[in-house]
């Protein structure tokens, strides 16, 4: 016969989970997917038209692009790139100073980057090569714009994080989904600079 006064147990809570990823950087990783896709479709829609071209590519009646130039630009991306894994390293270790200093750096020789892309364009566009000169004309822009957008909105993006850090309300999820648009638009311009540009 069970003890009517025997105090019952209390209920056991639920574990409570970790997640692998935090969400911001989850979801950040999903529109990278999607947006590796997008990338992949215009580089193959632009490789097909270029070696199924009558005649020579670039055609040349068009302008070159400017190949050497655009290399030293595409070291400053990379070097943002490893200011953004200095400047995560500096922030695990709790280095405020060089987590400042190596997260402007990232923006700066992003912006950088950025800007250096719209001078080129400025001498292109006075140099004959426009959306309607060619194809050629038109992949450019079309690839190297998007490339573009995603790089200022990535800058944005770090900019917002240094912000946040000064106010003392950086998260790492919100630090990781800046890494990882980042880490994309540093990736993803190595192979549009050789399809693109060589």
């Amino acid at each position: 016969m069970l003890d009517s006064t025997a105090v019952s147990s209390p209920p056991i809570a639920p574990i409570r989970r970790q997640p692998a990823l935090p969400n911001g950087v989850l979801g950040m990783l999903i529109f990278i997917v999607t947006e590796i896709m997008l990338f992949a479709g215009m580089i193959s829609a632009f490789m097909i038209v270029r070696t199924t071209a009558n005649g020579p590519w670039p055609p040349p009646d068009q302008p070159r692009l400017p190949v050497e130039a655009t290399l030293i630009n595409t070291a400053a991306l990379l070097a943002s790139g490893v200011f953004l894994f200095l400047s995560h390293q500096a922030y695990s270790r709790g280095e405020r100073d060089r987590f400042r200093v190596r997260l402007l750096a990232t923006a700066a020789l992003g912006a950088f980057f950025v800007l250096f892309q719209g001078a080129e364009w400025v001498q292109l566009l006075h140099q004959g090569l426009t959306l309607t000169s060619s194809t050629h004309g038109a992949f450019f822009y079309l690839i190297v714009g998007t490339h573009a957008v995603h790089a200022i909105a990535a800058i944005w993006l770090v900019v917002s994080c240094y912000l946040a850090f000064l106010r003392h309300e950086l998260t790492m999820s919100r630090f990781g989904a800046a890494q990882a648009l980042w880490y994309f638009v540093v990736g993803m311009w190595p192979i549009l600079y050789v399809r693109v540009y060589l």
